[in-house]
């Protein structure tokens, strides 16, 4: 059986060239267990938004080659939407794109008894990722388990 990282690999393969051919962006693909249920989630976006016909157009076309294939053994629920308002900065290309805005940082164990951070996203490379609070404070990026836009309300 395949585990979860390369079904997730497998599936971004297939996926980017239906974006591309759309010119739509993959922002990410997940496979996870919710409850008794299995879903593959396919995360897209498009300059302007991404709608319900751009994901409809994904799904069908990705279904066609997921069954082709055939390389999941579970069942599992397909799902291809939007990456919402709380999308997270996982690749180089989110966070160049997010440089100068205001992000949250979640951190899976705590520095000085604190596990969150907001700040101004200054700077990134392979290993860190730096934002300003007041300070410059500088994550190595395997320590994070979350970093995404900050929302204002």
């Amino acid at each position: 059986m395949l585990k979860k990282t390369e079904i997730e690999k497998k599936c971004e393969e297939l996926v980017q060239p239906i974006v591309d051919a759309h010119q739509f962006e993959l922002v990410d693909v997940e496979f996870v267990k919710e409850g008794s249920n299995y879903y593959l989630r396919v995360f897209a976006d498009k300059e302007g938004g991404i709608n319900i016909d751009d994901c409809v157009t994904i799904s069908r076309e990705l279904e066609a080659k997921l069954d082709a294939d055939d390389f999941i053994e579970d069942a599992y629920i397909l799902e291809v939407s939007s990456p919402g308002l709380g999308r997270p900065l996982k690749k180089d290309k989110d966070l160049q794109r997010s440089i100068g805005s205001d992000v949250e940082v979640k951190l899976y164990k705590a520095i000085d008894k604190q596990k969150e951070f907001e700040g101004q996203l200054v700077a990134f490379d392979e290993n860190t990722i730096t934002i300003q609070n007041g300070q410059e404070i500088i994550f190595n990026r395997n320590d994070i388990a979350l970093i995404r836009l900050a929302l204002d309300f």
